[in-house]
């Protein structure tokens, strides 16, 4: 797994980073779910019916997800982990908007414990890219997010992927550089190459398109 160190900007991606943003907002959602569900599982058991019993276990289980959601978030939103713990990928910007822009991202979406590496295109819409021009074809080096929404990881591939770009954790333009030196050309071209298919990307519920590994170059293969 390809890694890149540096000196995160804890004031600046607080102010900006919007995957940190995210997982706030979902655990403030989560904790919000798991009082309700607690209060309603406390009601159905007072009712003392059968059919209240019943209702009464899946609210408590509907509290217990959203209790372990509240906890992971937090664990998850630490921005040096997630810098330090994410893969660098490349991004493009493949589409403008007056309120953002869209980025077509190349990440490994296999776990671990897969045999091969499994690349997919991903898109994500951001609003605010600091460090960056905001037009078609610009390269935002970025860390690949993933996460499973499960407590224990099912499968292969990570349900959940994103690209988090290293402009959302530093000003500094020279470690952008650096990061996008880091990536190869290659890479950088397929993604170009391949700019057209982000509109198909941002229409499959997963947000992302799985790439044929006979068709990827040799650098890429499994």
């Amino acid at each position: 797994m390809r890694r890149f160190e540096f000196a995160v900007d804890r004031r600046h991606a607080h102010a900006v980073n919007e995957v940190f943003a995210d997982l706030r907002r979902l655990r403030i959602v989560a904790i919000a779910a798991a009082v309700v569900s607690a209060a309603v599982t406390a009601y159905l058991v007072w009712l003392d019916h059968p059919w209240s019993y019943l209702l009464a276990v899946a609210s408590a289980l509907g509290a217990v997800t959203s209790l372990w959601v509240a906890l992971w978030a937090p664990h998850r939103s630490s921005i040096d982990r997630l810098y330090a713990d994410g893969e660098l990928v490349p991004a493009v910007v493949s589409e403008t908007y007056p309120s953002g822009v869209v980025l077509l991202a190349l990440v490994d979406v296999s776990t671990p414990e897969a045999a091969d590496p499994r690349y997919a295109l991903v898109t994500r819409k951001v609003r605010d890219l600091p460090g960056h021009q905001k037009r078609a074809g610009e390269r935002v080096p970025s860390v690949a997010i993933r996460t499973d929404r499960a407590p224990r990881q099912i499968g292969e591939r990570w349900q959940s992927v994103s690209a988090m770009p290293i402009a959302w954790g530093t000003r500094d333009g020279q470690v952008i550089d650096r990061a996008r030196a880091a990536i190869s050309e290659v890479e950088w071209r397929l993604l170009t190459d391949n700019l057209a298919l982000a509109a198909q990307v941002r229409r499959t519920s997963a947000k992302r398109l799985l790439l044929d590994p006979q068709q990827l170059p040799d650098d890429l293969g499994n």
